[in-house]
C-alpha cells in the first residue's frame, strides 16, 4: 500500500479507524533536534474529535506516546515511532452495513483491488490515518521553524458558497482558533458555522476550502521536472480523504488574466535578494521557491458519511436503501486545517533537507 512519503525525511502511516491505534514512523529526523510530547500534542489536539458541534463526537484524547528516537528530549537521528491509541472505537456500529457499499466511500474501490477490506469503519481510508501525519507534521514544524524560521499557518476560506475576506498575509493562529469553524473571518465564521449546524441537524454534510501559507520560506527550494516544489504539495494535499482539489497562487482564477496583468515584476529586495510586487505564482517558480510567501488552497468535498436514506447496492450487486451509521464531522474543513498544515510541512521539511545536502559545497 501506498502509506510511505517523502525522500529524506520519509514518514510511514499505520493503523485502521476502529483498530488498535494508529500512528506514523518518522525516518530521516536529523539528531539533536529538541522535541516533546507537548509540541506534538498541540497539533493533535486542533486534528481531534469532539471539539464542537461540528465535529464527530467520537470521543478521544489522541495523546500520542514517542516509542523511539527521542532521547532526554532530544531526537537521536533513528527512525521515531509515535503511536495514538483509538479508546472509543465501535466497531460493531458498521456491522449492518458490512456488505453495503456506502455511495462515494472507498468501500468497493478498496475490495476490487485486495479482495477484502476492513468493514470496520473507513479502515485505512478512514481519516483517523491522519493523525501520523499530523503527529510527523508537528515534529517537521519544529524542525522548520528550527533551521529556517519558517511558519506554516493555515484556515477555513470558505464552506459551500461562504467565503471569508482575508489577507493570507495577515492572519494569525490566534484568528484562526477564535472560532471552531478555523475561519479568521469573523463574520463569515459566524455564517459558516450557522450553515454547517444546519447541515448537522438535516442529517447531510458540506464540502469547502482550505487555505494555507507558508511564509519566510527561502529562495531555491523544490526541483524541475518531476520534484517540482508545486508538484509534491499536489500530490501531498490530494493524498488527504475527502480532497477534491488544488490550486496555487492565482489557481484557476489565473486563466482570466493575461501575461501582462499576471506575470510576477521582480523589484530590489533586502539582504542583496530580488522580491516579486505581486505573488500569482503562489512562492514557485519553475518548479522552485522564490521566496515569497507559498499560498495553496485545497478542496474537500462533503463528508460522505450522511445519515439520510440513499439507495446503492450491496456485495451480491442487490439494491438496497442505506441508512448509515457511525459519528461523522458534518464538514470535515475545521479539522482538515491541521492536516493540510502538516503535508505543507512535510514537503517543505523534505526540500530544505535535500537543499541542504545539495549546498554542502558552498557551505
Amino acid at each position: 500500500m501506498g502509506s510511505v512519503f517523502g525522500k529524506l525525511f520519509c514518514i510511514s502511516t499505520f493503523g485502521e479507524s476502529h483498530g488498535g491505534g494508529v500512528g506514523v514512523v518518522v525516518d530521516g529526523c536529523p539528531p539533536r533536534l529538541p522535541i516533546s510530547t507537548e509540541e506534538l500534542q498541540r497539533d493533535l489536539d486542533r486534528r481531534k474529535p469532539g471539539q464542537s458541534v461540528l465535529t464527530t463526537p467520537r470521543n478521544e484524547t489522541d495523546s500520542v506516546e514517542i516509542l523511539s528516537g527521542v532521547f532526554e528530549g532530544l531526537t537521536l537521528g533513528t527512525p521515531i515511532a509515535m503511536l495514538v491509541r483509538n479508546q472509543d472505537a465501535r466497531a460493531s456500529a458498521y456491522e449492518p452495513m458490512k456488505d453495503i457499499y456506502r455511495p462515494s466511500h472507498a468501500d468497493y474501490t478498496t475490495e476490487a483491488k485486495y479482495g477484502i477490506r476492513n468493514w470496520q469503519g473507513g479502515g485505512r481510508a478512514s481519516a483517523r490515518e491522519t493523525i501520523g501525519r499530523v503527529a510527523a507534521g508537528a515534529l517537521a514544524r519544529k524542525l522548520l521553524r528550527t533551521l529556517a524560521n519558517i511558519e506554516v499557518l493555515g484556515w477555513v476560506q470558505s464552506v459551500q458558497d461562504l467565503v471569508g475576506t482575508i489577507d493570507p498575509g495577515a492572519v494569525t493562529l490566534e484568528q484562526v482558533e477564535a472560532s471552531p469553524t478555523r475561519c479568521p473571518d469573523p463574520a463569515a465564521a459566524e455564517r459558516m458555522f450557522q450553515r454547517i449546524d444546519e447541515a448537522r441537524r438535516n442529517q447531510d454534510s458540506l464540502g469547502g476550502v482550505v487555505q494555507c501559507i507558508a511564509r519566510r520560506v527561502p529562495p531555491g527550494l523544490g526541483e524541475p521536472v518531476f520534484d517540482k516544489l508545486e508538484a509534491d504539495l499536489a500530490r501531498a494535499m490530494l493524498s488527504l480523504p475527502a480532497s477534491k482539489g488544488f490550486e496555487i497562487g492565482s489557481g484557476f482564477a489565473g486563466t482570466l488574466l493575461s501575461g501582462a496583468t499576471h506575470n510576477d515584476p521582480f523589484v530590489p529586495g533586502p539582504q542583496g535578494l530580488p522580491r516579486t510586487r505581486t505573488n500569482h505564482s503562489g512562492g514557485i517558480q519553475g518548479g522552485i521557491s522564490n521566496g515569497e510567501d507559498i499560498v495553496i488552497r485545497v478542496a474537500f468535498k462533503p463528508t460522505a458519511t450522511i445519515s439520510l436514506p440513499q439507495d446503492t447496492v450491496d456485495r451480491n450487486n442487490q439494491t438496497v436503501t442505506l441508512r448509515a451509521q457511525g459519528r461523522h464531522d458534518p464538514c470535515v474543513l475545521p479539522r482538515a486545517v491541521p492536516i493540510v498544515e502538516a503535508m505543507m510541512c512535510l514537503v517543505l521539511v523534505d526540500h530544505l533537507l535535500r537543499q541542504r545536502g545539495q549546498d554542502v559545497l558552498a557551505r
